[in-house]
């Protein structure tokens, strides 16, 4: 019996041969359902959807969700892939072609949830969802208008987090991204969220720039989140 070795110059040719058959299997034929899963591929459809309402899951920039207003709901024109169903091609029945690939749900300026997992934005202090500040004496929900603002940030693109801690809550403390744009500086920067110094320094300058511009809470004046969340327990 013959016994290949790494020496024999017509065996290496036979090794590579086989390896080179196995890519071609894989990425020549055309057939790159083999070299993604279909939540990959549906990521992909999404993020190269030029507007705001993809899927029927997509959130639009009121917190809403896109439901019958999406590409996916409407004939002609783009056509993004939403479902698992859509690159299967498998029948409802056996399929739950309902289930989104991704959820995600805004809780505040700094707490997001993405399928289930529950982020703490690091390094920032948002105003909670039921802080008041004012602006010419005038009371406003500027808590609600940080999570708007994060939002509008947000749209219906997916969201990557990059993790930094847990806190005591079992939140995972993270810098998040919308593409290149990090979501925790935008908010500090654009006066809707505090450098949270008590755990972080990176945010700093944007809280400064932001109080400069009047930017966000900085054009009224506010209670910082931390002491807010002491007064109101």
């Amino acid at each position: 019996m013959y016994k290949c070795s790494f020496a024999d110059s017509h065996c290496n040719k036979v090794i590579i041969l086989f390896f080179y058959l196995i890519h071609c299997f894989l990425f020549c034929t055309g057939n790159q359902t083999l070299a993604k899963t279909p939540e990959q591929m549906i990521r992909e459809s999404i993020a190269n959807y030029p507007g705001k309402c993809p899927c029927p899951y997509s959130i639009m920039s009121n917190g809403n969700k896109c439901g019958k207003k999406s590409a996916y709901s409407k004939p002609g024109g783009h056509e993004p892939l939403c479902y698992v169903s859509d690159v299967t091609g498998l029948e409802s029945s056996q399929i739950n072609i309902t289930r989104p690939i991704y959820n995600i749900r805004i809780v505040d300026g700094d707490t997001i949830h993405i399928d289930k997992i529950k982020y703490r934005l690091h390094g920032i202090d948002a105003p909670e969802i039921r802080q008041f500040c004012q602006i010419n004496n005038k009371n406003y929900n500027c808590g609600l208008k940080s999570k708007n603002f994060l939002i509008s940030l947000i749209g219906s693109q997916f969201v990557r987090c990059e993790k930094k801690d847990v806190d005591r809550y079992k939140r995972i403390v993270a810098e998040c991204f919308v593409g290149n744009t990090n979501l925790n500086k935008e908010l500090v920067r654009n006066g809707w969220a505090l450098a949270y110094r008590d755990y972080s320094k990176d945010y700093i300058s944007d809280e400064e720039f932001a109080a400069k511009n009047s930017l966000g809470m900085w054009k009224g004046t506010f209670i910082i989140p931390k002491k807010w969340r002491k007064l109101n327990k």
